[in-house]
């Protein structure tokens, strides 16, 4: 008796399932599912040809974003300082790294705010007015971008990627390739992020010294150091004001 009831039990459930899962509409009567087609067809129109390969730029671009906003901004030396410091105070996962991000991310705006106000007056609004070529456009949204990170790069690291891709010698800043610009931009501030995260760690790794001796001269060797440093880390971070200090010397590291 009781397997009989478990089979009605379990067939009428699945048809309930199946009642909830299909959608009311689809017993509505005439109802008709939309069909979507992807088609490639020939064209006799180069603009229509032309229209589809900027079509296909423009989505490729965007799934490359991300990368570009990371690597051609402010963005890679800011979020390199605030690991640096979190590490730095031994706080774990806090902040979280959304906050962390999302602080990153912000500053950006705030430092690229010039550089991306001369690219929307210089390049964007004269395009859509169709006063430019995209051609055009894409040059002139470029150069500011380009002169913000020539500004960050050392001449060092420029020249180590013109030695490696067998450039010729430029005679000033507009016969420097992107393809160089670029990775020595990103290298410079790899570079200047761990300078600044070395300069934070110097007093915070004084002051676990410091707490560890004291507690090894009382004998305290079973205790940890970072659990009687950290509260005292904070305290000092805080006193000291230290978000001011930091986002400050970020900031006014790009001469902002």
């Amino acid at each position: 008796m009781n397997k009989e009831f478990l089979k009605i039990f379990l067939k009428a459930a699945a048809l309930l399932v199946i009642l909830l899962i299909i959608p009311s509409n689809v017993y509505a009567e005439g109802f008709s599912l939309p069909s979507l087609n992807v088609e490639m067809k020939g064209s006799s129109n180069p603009d229509d040809v032309a229209l589809s390969l900027q079509v296909l730029m423009l989505l490729t671009v965007l799934s490359l974003a991300p990368a570009i906003l990371i690597m051609t901004t402010s963005f890679a030396r800011i979020v390199v300082v605030l690991a640096f410091l979190r590490q730095a105070m031994g706080t774990q996962s806090m902040p979280p790294n959304q906050i962390v991000i999302g602080l990153a991310l912000f500053l950006t705006f705030f430092i690229m705010a010039p550089v991306f106000s001369d690219i929307n007056s210089n390049a964007l609004q004269p395009y859509l007015d169709k006063k430019m070529t995209q051609a055009d456009a894409l040059k002139k949204a470029m150069d500011p971008l380009k002169m913000f990170m020539i500004k960050q790069t050392r001449e060092k690291d420029l020249a180590l990627f013109m030695r490696i891709g067998n450039h010729p010698k430029p005679r000033n800043v507009d016969d420097l390739p992107l393809t160089v610009v670029i990775p020595s931009f990103i290298i410079s501030e790899l570079k200047t992020g761990f300078q600044i995260g070395f300069l934070i760690y110097v007093p915070f790794l004084i002051l676990d010294m410091v707490v560890a001796s004291v507690l090894m001269s009382m004998g305290m060797m079973m205790l940890p150091p970072v659990m009687i440093s950290l509260p005292f880390k904070l305290m000092l971070f805080v006193l000291v004001d230290g978000w001011y200090l930091i986002v400050g010397s970020l900031v006014r590291s790009y001469g902002g």
